[in-house]
């Protein structure tokens, strides 16, 4: 077969699959059209959604950022003469920084900056003795898929839980976090809390076996140094 016929079969071959194409294209033309307005319109929502996202991001970290200035704020000194943003009292301080984080909570929920609100609205809530609410926060914080703030509020709620005598759920929590620390909550962190806690309730035993332990576990650590002079004091 000479160069000339090969040339004039492959184009006949490639004149064949274009009028193919376009056949199917004619046939199909409602069906293509529709699939190419569906992927323009997933595209376009989903750049909707990544702006809509990173602007109440930005809103709710303005916000949290504002909270933590109150929660954050500097107690009035006797003697001397009122500054601005000054509270009189720790309650009065609380009070007014729990608001704002109840805020951001209501408003921001499902952003990471909602839990973190969640977590504070707890802690300040504890603070002005408002047991219930502060348990309800906590709750919400610990169920954060941010492990490190999970953490933190199990922790926090440990301590609600032992202050409100309910020793039993605090242990659970406690001996949660030591078998899932995180870089905010070491397990070393949460073993004192919870030596801490049968000291308190008269169970020495208990204690010293947890101080002894963490001490062996960090022979050079903060952690460690503390629970040498829990046993060394007991």
């Amino acid at each position: 077969m000479d160069t000339q016929t090969r040339r004039a079969l492959k184009q006949d071959k490639f004149a064949q699959a274009t009028a193919s194409g376009v056949d199917w294209l004619s046939l199909h033309r409602q069906g293509a059209v529709r699939w190419g307005v569906g992927a323009a319109v997933v595209i376009a929502l989903a750049i909707g959604g990544l702006i809509f996202y990173n602007y109440r991001s930005e809103a709710a970290e303005t916000a949290l950022g504002a909270a933590l200035d109150v929660y954050n704020a500097q107690l009035a000194q006797p003697g001397l003469p009122p500054q601005k943003n000054t509270y009189n009292t720790a309650g009065d301080r609380a009070k007014a920084a729990n608001q704002q984080f109840l805020d951001v909570a209501q408003k921001y929920g499902w952003l990471p900056q909602g839990a973190k609100a969640h977590y504070f609205a707890g802690v300040t809530a504890e603070t002005l003795g408002q047991n219930a609410a502060a348990e309800s926060e906590l709750k919400a914080a610990a169920g954060s898929w941010d492990h490190n703030l999970a953490n933190l509020a199990n922790l926090a709620l440990a301590g609600l839980y032992h202050r409100t005598s309910r020793d039993q759920q605090a242990i659970d929590l406690y001996n949660a976090v030591v078998a899932s620390p995180s870089e905010t909550v070491p397990a070393a962190v949460a073993q004192l809390q919870l030596a801490d806690l049968y000291a308190a309730t008269g169970k020495q035993d208990q204690a010293r076996a947890i101080w002894a332990k963490v001490k062996d576990a960090d022979k050079d650590g903060a952690a460690g140094s503390i629970a040498a002079q829990k046993l060394n004091a007991k």
